[in-house]
C-alpha cells in the first residue's frame, strides 16, 4: 500500500488521484507520522460497502439462528404472503 503524506496530498492530488486510478491501490494518507485517512477508488469502495453490507447480513442470519428465532420454509411463505401477492 502506497502511503503519503497530507503535505504531499495538497501539492500533488491530482498525480495522486491519477496513480489512485491506474493502479487501484489505495493511499495511506499520514498526518505528523500517523495514520490519518485512506484515500480509495470509488468503485473499490462501492464494492467494500457492499460486501459489508453481505457480511452484516450473514451475521444477523448467524445471530437469529442461535438465538432460535427461525422459520420453516411454510412459516416464513405465510408470514410473506402479503408481500408475494
Amino acid at each position: 500500500m502506497k502511503t503519503e503524506l497530507v503535505t504531499t496530498l495538497k501539492r500533488q492530488a491530482t498525480k495522486i488521484l491519477a496513480d489512485l486510478h491506474d493502479t487501484k491501490e489505495p493511499v495511506l494518507i499520514t498526518e505528523h507520522g500517523q495514520p490519518s485517512a485512506y484515500l480509495l477508488d470509488v468503485d473499490d469502495y462501492e464494492m467494500m460497502q457492499n460486501r459489508l453490507k453481505i457480511l452484516e447480513g450473514i451475521s444477523r442470519g448467524e445471530t437469529a439462528i442461535l438465538e432460535e428465532r427461525i422459520l420453516s420454509h411454510s412459516q416464513a411463505k405465510d408470514k410473506m404472503r402479503k408481500w408475494l401477492k
